[in-house]
């Protein structure tokens, strides 16, 4: 063992001295260039630099000797700028949204609302960051100091800080109901006492449009607690009222039935996620003993399906004689009304 860690030892110092030997043997062994090519080289190396030399001095004469463009031009240019990147904006927003459709969905992913929601916001962003630019464009032209104005508005921001603390207010819970994904468009939400289909999400308001086609507006800052109806999925609710003479285990059987066969329907089964699901009686009211099912769809078409349901439970009902009552009152006119109703009756006869 040690003699083989001696030769091991033995072996790399003898590298180290041979290395440095070589090395140094490489050094010595210099390429010598003839002289007339090295005449040659330095006279095409001077040229260069002279022509640089000659570039340099002409772009700056052309830079210096160029005169500015009429105020006029220059803001017709400005213009002309904005209203090509508003345009061009639109445009992509317009082919950003038919690339996000997808025309024979039922309805669209989460996925693509979201990125319709977001590709909204960046093109509100859009818009304000052209009008600022040809705002600060124009002002240059004119040949206002800008750097004044610049800290101007910086002041200006400060005191609207202070002062519109609703519109600050606004804007954080705009960025967190986008980051947080509380909703987005195509979703039908509920505030308070305002619900409605979301049209557009940005940074400072939530635009709905209920059944009757009015367009809320509404205030992110106002938002204080959101009801999204159409989350990931939806869910119908119905209570179904019977008379109290009927039988509750066989309703209950026939709306199960009717919602399997509901659930093979080629159109209204694409909508459904589950069977529908009967929990069982669920109170008894002053005419009728109420039975609750649950449908749950896909987003937005709860209703759509609660409707059809309904629709086919009373033609059912009807079909076997099952009685929908309706509410009814007794009228009690006393302990002599037996006689009042015969005197009625006599009279009536006579």
């Amino acid at each position: 063992m040690k003699k083989a860690v001696y030769g091991i030892v033995s072996g790399l110092f003898l590298v180290a001295l041979l290395i440095p030997n070589a090395f140094a043997q490489q050094q010595e062994k210099q390429v010598t260039v003839p002289v007339a090519i090295q005449k040659q080289l330095d006279q095409v190396e001077n040229r260069l630099d002279v022509a640089i030399e000659h570039y340099e001095g002409a772009t700056q004469d052309l830079l210096t000797n160029q005169k500015p463009l009429p105020l006029s031009v220059h803001l017709v240019l400005v213009l002309a700028g904005g209203l090509l990147g508003l345009l061009l904006l639109r445009i992509f927003k317009k082919r950003l949204d038919q690339l996000l459709t997808k025309a024979d969905a039922i309805r669209e992913s989460d996925a693509r609302l979201r990125a319709k929601t977001v590709s909204q916001l960046f093109y509100w962003l859009g818009i304000v960051c052209i009008v600022g630019s040809m705002i600060y464009m124009s002002l240059g032209a004119l040949g206002v100091n800008l750097a004044p104005v610049v800290a101007g508005v910086g002041v200006l921001g400060l005191a609207l800080g202070f002062g519109a603390q609703s519109l600050v207010k606004d804007v954080i819970n705009g960025i967190f109901i986008l980051l947080e994904d509380q909703y987005h468009v195509n979703d039908v939400i509920s505030v308070g006492d305002l619900s409605g289909l979301v049209e557009q999400v940005n940074l400072r308001v939530t635009v709905l449009r209920n059944l009757e086609g009015q367009v809320i507006y509404i205030p992110n800052g106002e938002i204080k607690t959101v009801k999204n109806m159409t989350k990931g999925w939806s869910r119908a609710v119905l209570d179904i009222g019977v008379a109290y003479k009927e039988n509750v285990d066989r309703v209950i059987q026939i709306m199960k039935d009717l919602g399997a066969e509901l659930r093979q329907d080629a159109h209204f089964g694409r909508l459904m996620i589950e069977d529908v699901e009967v929990p069982g009686l669920n109170s008894f009211d002053d005419s009728q003993v109420t039975i609750r099912c649950m449908i749950k769809t896909i987003p937005t078409k709860q209703w759509e399906v609660a409707r059809e349901f309904r629709k086919r439970l009373k033609s059912k009902f009807d079909e076997l004689g099952i009685e929908i009552p309706f509410p009814h009152r007794s009228l009690y006119w006393g302990e002599g009304q037996k006689e009042l109703f015969h005197k009625i009756a006599t009279k009536s006869s006579n």
